[in-house]
C-alpha cells in the first residue's frame, strides 16, 4: 500500500480535485437554475410540462451522445463537461423541488397568509424550509449521479479521477485503475453523507420530533 501510494498518491489526489471541481460547479449550477425552473412552474403552473418535458428529455439523452452534441460548439472544454453535467440534475432537482413546495400543508399557507406574509417572505420563511427533506434528498440523488457522470466526460480531456482510470487502462496499471475506482466510490459516500449531515442541521424540528 505505501508503495502504491508512494507511486500514484499524487496522480490520484490531483485527479480527485478536479473530479470535486467539475462537480461542485455542476452540483451548484444545477441547484440555482433548478431552483429558478421551479419558482416559475410554481408562479406559472402550465409552464410545469414544457418545462419538465425538457429536462426529461436532457436526462434521456446518453452521456456520450450529449457530448458529441456539444464538442462542435463549445469544443472540448470545461464548458462542454459543464453543459452535460448540469443538464443531468436539472430534472432531479425540479422534481423534488417540485414536490417539496407542493408538499406544505394547505393550513400551514393559510396561516402565513392571515399573518400578512407577503409572497416571498412565505416562500423564504415557511414554504422553502419545510421543502428542505425533499430538496435535499434531490441533491443527494444529483450529487452521486453527477460524481458517476464526471467520469464519463475523461472522453473530452476532462474527468478528473476518470482521466486516472484511462490512464490505468492504457498502460495496464490495474492497481491504479482500482485505486481511482475505490476514490470514486468514497467520494460519493463521503457526499451523500455529508448531505444526510446537512439535512439534519437544516431541518432541528424533525430531530425534536423523533425525539
Amino acid at each position: 500500500m505505501a508503495e502504491f501510494l508512494q507511486r500514484n498518491g499524487g496522480l490520484l489526489v490531483e485527479g480527485l480535485v478536479d473530479h470535486l471541481v467539475l462537480t461542485v460547479i455542476a452540483v451548484a449550477a444545477g441547484f440555482a437554475l433548478s431552483l429558478a425552473l421551479t419558482l416559475v412552474i410554481v408562479r406559472w403552473r402550465r409552464l410545469g410540462g414544457p418545462i419538465l418535458a425538457v429536462t426529461g428529455t436532457m436526462y434521456t439523452i446518453p452521456s456520450l451522445a450529449l457530448f458529441a452534441l456539444l464538442v462542435p460548439i463549445t469544443g472540448l472544454s470545461l464548458v462542454s463537461a459543464e453543459i452535460g453535467l448540469i443538464s443531468y440534475t436539472l430534472l432531479i432537482l425540479v422534481r423534488n423541488m417540485l414536490a417539496g413546495l407542493d408538499g406544505v400543508p394547505r393550513d400551514i399557507l393559510e396561516a402565513a397568509d392571515g399573518m400578512g406574509q407577503t409572497r416571498v417572505q412565505r416562500l423564504l420563511g415557511v414554504e422553502l424550509p419545510l421543502a428542505v427533506p425533499l430538496i435535499v434528498a434531490g441533491l443527494r440523488i444529483a450529487t452521486v449521479t453527477t460524481i458517476g457522470l464526471v467520469m464519463v466526460t475523461a472522453v473530452i480531456g476532462e474527468g478528473g479521477l476518470g482521466q486516472v482510470l484511462l490512464r490505468g487502462f492504457s498502460l495496464r496499471h490495474w492497481d491504479l485503475v482500482y485505486g481511482a475506482l475505490v476514490v470514486i466510490v468514497a467520494l460519493a459516500v463521503l457526499a451523500d453523507l455529508a448531505l444526510v449531515l446537512a439535512g439534519r442541521v437544516l431541518t432541528p424540528w424533525q430531530r425534536r420530533g423523533a425525539g
